[in-house]
């Protein structure tokens, strides 16, 4: 038993001093803090004429190109083209071994003599009655079945030539006599010197500007100038990964290089539409954001492009004339935060 007054005094004293400390920390652990709003420069949407150029990217091709490949294997006997040279249509290229095939025929054309002259005998003697027409119809049947054994062996003969299926210029040569050959292996290449065409892929939402017949531009690395264009061919379905359009165009120039790098100008666009700077936007796994002010908080859109120019994008859907877009301070901003505007930014 504590009878010492004192010590009684500074015992409670202590206490009284760990309640009020408790009280602080458990007050202190409960309070929220003040969320401060992030102050952000923004830009008010209106609508404004935009006047663009698109430019897409293409490459330039021959109207007609292929690879000369053999249909059978075979030991190359002889090559017939000088790379780079200009050839007609049907020209030999390459010529394949083919003694067997050639021997084979020689001696379908002596057994197809000696059937024919027994079926002309024989259709003498049917005409006299002197044999029935049994004998003859087998002897017809034999003339026919070496012809038609005669034509096989010729058309094994004609695999073992390589020919040009067009006129064109030849391509570097990839072989050498006595190189044994087959489908697989590419003899050259061949293409077409009567016209260019141009390929490229258009995105989906510039579709209504695509059409057969449209006029557009290309500039072509290493030809100076503008090389004008004019679409031919819309392919008919978008590609569902890229969500392009593949378009083909046919060029006026043809002292242009074949696989050459073009950039296609398609006709001015100019029509009034919500435009944004291009570090407004952020780009998601799907869609593309911006962050809005309302009523003194950041709300998350999902916006649709255009056309885009340098520094600016067209909005196609999303937003509407009059919201507050933000334009910096984009990784502070949260949705549903409060936010501030610091600056408006003229456009």
């Amino acid at each position: 038993m504590i009878s010492n007054p004192t010590f009684g005094a500074s015992f409670l004293a202590i206490l009284l001093l760990c309640s009020c400390h408790s009280r602080k920390d458990s007050n202190a652990a409960g309070a929220k803090p003040n969320a401060t709003p992030v102050a952000a420069d923004v830009v008010v949407c209106k609508a404004s004429q935009l006047n663009a150029e698109l430019e897409l990217n293409g490459t330039v091709l021959a109207n007609d190109f292929v690879e000369l490949r053999p249909e059978v294997s075979g030991r190359i006997v002889s090559i017939n083209i000088r790379e780079g040279a200009l050839v007609p249509k049907d020209q030999l290229v390459v010529k394949l071994y083919d003694d067997d095939l050639q021997a084979q025929l020689r001696k379908n054309q002596s057994l197809l003599a000696i059937a024919q002259s027994n079926e002309g005998r024989l259709k003498k003697l049917l005409e006299q009655k002197g044999v029935s027409q049994q004998e003859y119809d087998q002897a017809l049947a034999q003339v026919n079945a070496l012809q038609a054994e005669m034509d096989f062996v010729k058309a094994q003969i004609r695999k073992t030539e390589i020919r040009s299926p067009f006129a064109g210029k030849i391509g570097l040569r990839q072989v050498s006599i006595g190189a044994f050959v087959s489908p697989q292996n590419v003899i050259s290449t061949l293409q077409a010197t009567n016209g260019m065409k141009v390929d490229f892929n258009v995105p989906e939402n510039y579709g209504g500007l695509i059409r057969t017949g449209v006029k557009v531009a290309a500039v072509i690395e290493g030809k100076s100038g503008k090389v004008p264009a004019q679409i031919i061919a819309v392919e008919p379905q978008i590609n569902q990964q890229t969500r392009n359009l593949k378009v083909r165009a046919a060029l006026s120039a043809k002292d242009v290089q074949v696989g050459a790098f073009a950039k296609i100008l398609l006709p001015q666009v100019t029509r009034n539409s919500i435009q944004l700077p291009t570090n407004a936007i952020i780009p998601d796994t799907r869609n593309k954001k911006v962050f809005v002010f309302r009523n003194g908080k950041v709300q998350s859109i999902i916006v649709e492009t255009g056309i885009r120019q340098n520094d600016i994008v067209e909005i196609v859907s999303g937003l509407s004339v009059g919201d507050t877009v933000a334009v910096s301070a984009l990784l502070y901003l949260r949705p549903d935060a409060p936010a501030r505007v610091k600056s408006v930014i003229t456009q």
